[in-house]
């Protein structure tokens, strides 16, 4: 049976904000990789000097351990589907939820100075979503469209992943 509930979509679609809600309303232990990340290896932003690629094979050992636990809610970072052993290995104990919001909500909301894929502006977030969006939809088991309040989304999320196991 697969226990943890896994959020993946965009940067700045929800993820954390939601995995919290639904980790207190189920009682499970919430982990976002991005801080994760942090904790054992310093600031991303730091951690992207040295290019993305060494950040994304940090990203992939944290994801190996995380799939590990049990149930957890998962943050994932916005790049964790480049990686198809990414997505494997979360699948193996957890649903994987797709959080869409519309890009245009995520504009008016997302800072890009805390964003290290962001330094050349918004018009890398367009690029990136564009890029990704294929990759959410195809890896995703339930796909969540954000477009209301987060306590909504939290619950949709809730719904889908319970009624998997009924």
């Amino acid at each position: 049976m697969k226990h943890n509930i896994v959020l993946t979509g965009i940067m700045g679609c929800g993820k954390t904000t939601i995995g919290k809600i639904v980790s207190e309303k189920l009682n499970m232990r919430f982990i976002d990789i991005d801080e994760y990340i942090e904790q054992m290896h310093g600031k991303i932003s730091e951690i992207f000097l040295k290019g993305e690629d060494y950040f994304r094979n940090i990203e992939h050992n944290s994801v190996l351990d995380i799939s590990k636990m049990h149930n957890v809610v998962i943050a994932t970072g916005g790049g964790v589907v480049k990686r198809q052993d990414n997505i494997n290995a979360l699948k193996k104990n957890g649903i994987i939820f797709f959080v869409d919001r519309p890009l245009d909500n995520i504009l008016e909301d997302i800072d890009i100075s805390e964003r290290p894929l962001l330094k050349n502006g918004k018009k890398e977030i367009i690029k990136i979503f564009n890029e990704r969006y294929p990759l959410y939809k195809r890896t995703c088991d339930i796909h969540i469209v954000n477009t209301t309040t987060l306590n909504d989304a939290a619950s949709s999320i809730i719904e889908s992943w319970l009624s998997f196991y009924q």
